[in-house]
């Protein structure tokens, strides 16, 4: 016979709703919550007079209108001013961003720290930290957590960026969890910024869960985050979605590594890895049998990576991780993806748009995809996705 849950689990489980419900909807009576949460009043009032006593919730001193046939008089509860907020961080070649939000989602104090490319580790970490103490301090709250998107890979037991062969930003590993100890003792959640980008277009993107998708990142760099039953695949490592070392078709047929399909079109910084986005818009831009080949290039890059004989593959060697966890091996092999979103900076920047779902297409431009009707939404995430 299952054993039956302890009465402290339920009690943790009412609780918990009973907060959640207040996140939402900021004040609410013991019958709202009640009726929001579908527990019964009795339940719900011994959970509110514990996170009353616990300092989660107040009573605001608003009151219902009752009497006359209008029932009781209810009192309105909210969360505690002080409950605390989560610092968020962005960590991308555009410089470092921290953002206070609070339980509402509200951003209460932002601070941003530009840096110098190539980035090192040492410079990213004094920006990590400036920016943590400016936002802090704006938002006067107590830290209750801290995540951190960074725009590389991620050991997903450590949390420390790992540096790839050919990384266009970060040159070398950096620890968010140890830079950040001086400022937060509370945890600290680190994570690819397309892994968080992904969970904001299974959860938000406006259509109902998607459980099943492919999401790629194009821009300087490259990165793709694989949704399968709800959850990110990550692989054993954590690099999944490290698709620029993956094979793929280069401009001319032949297999080619995924970042090597940008030098060969000569769509590369000079000196660096990172993809030109300007040069890229523009060369790709217009009727012209260039631009034409440039995006049918493209199409075929982004759509078709796959693995030659040995005699054809490119002479860098793979490692076995990298191929093994290839993201667009598993979404195109096994999972079978109801759709892949493709969103990045291949466009304007007057031009992009905050979090689109990437099954919408319409009004943003697409780049061939070899006769299948699954275009590329060109869009750009950003912090939004970790809040």
């Amino acid at each position: 016979m299952p054993a039956k849950p302890s009465l402290e689990l339920l009690r943790s489980l009412t609780d918990e709703h009973v907060l959640r419900a207040l996140m939402q909807a900021r004040r609410l009576t013991r019958a709202d919550l009640a009726t929001r949460t579908g527990i019964s009043k009795p339940t719900v009032g011994e959970s509110v007079r514990r996170l009353t006593e616990a300092g989660l919730l107040v009573d605001t001193g608003q009151r219902t209108a009752g009497g006359r046939g209008r029932g009781r008089v209810g009192s309105y509860y909210a969360l505690a001013d002080d409950i605390g907020a989560t610092l968020v961080f962005s960590i991308a070649p555009e410089g470092v961003v921290a953002e206070c939000v609070d339980v509402y989602g509200d951003v209460v104090s932002r601070a941003e720290q530009q840096i110098r490319r190539p980035a090192r580790p040492a410079q990213v970490a004094a920006a990590l930290r400036a920016a943590a103490t400016q936002a802090q301090h704006s938002a006067g709250l107590p830290t209750r957590l801290a995540v951190v998107s960074a725009a590389d890979p991620v050991d997903r037991t450590t949390g420390r960026l790992i540096h790839l062969p050919d990384a266009p930003f970060l040159l070398g590993q950096l620890s968010p969890v140890d830079v950040l100890a001086s400022h937060v003792d509370v945890p600290v959640i680190v994570d690819n910024d397309v892994n968080w980008a992904a969970q904001a277009e299974r959860e938000h993107g406006g259509t109902g869960t998607l459980d099943d998708f492919a999401y790629v990142f194009l821009g300087e760099g490259l990165g793709c985050a694989v949704i399968s039953d709800g959850a990110v695949r990550r692989g054993h490592a954590g690099i999944a979605g490290e698709i620029a070392h993956i094979i793929t078709a280069g401009p001319q047929g032949q297999a080619t590594l995924f970042t090597e399909v940008f030098a060969e079109l000569g769509v590369r910084r000079a000196g660096s890895t990172a993809v030109d986005v300007e040069r890229l818009l523009s060369t790709v831009a217009g009727p012209d049998p260039d631009a034409v080949a440039m995006r049918e290039a493209l199409g075929r890059a982004i759509r078709n990576p796959t693995r030659r004989q040995a005699d054809q593959r490119p002479k860098r060697s793979l490692s076995p991780s990298i191929r093994r966890f290839s993201a667009y091996e598993l979404s195109r092999r096994s999972l079978r993806p109801s759709l892949a979103g493709v969103p990045g900076g291949w466009r304007p920047a007057d031009d992009r748009r905050r979090s689109p779902p990437p099954h919408r297409h319409s009004g943003e431009r697409k780049i061939p995809a070899d006769n299948s009707d699954t275009g590329v939404t060109l869009t750009y995430p950003n912090i939004d996705v970790a809040r």
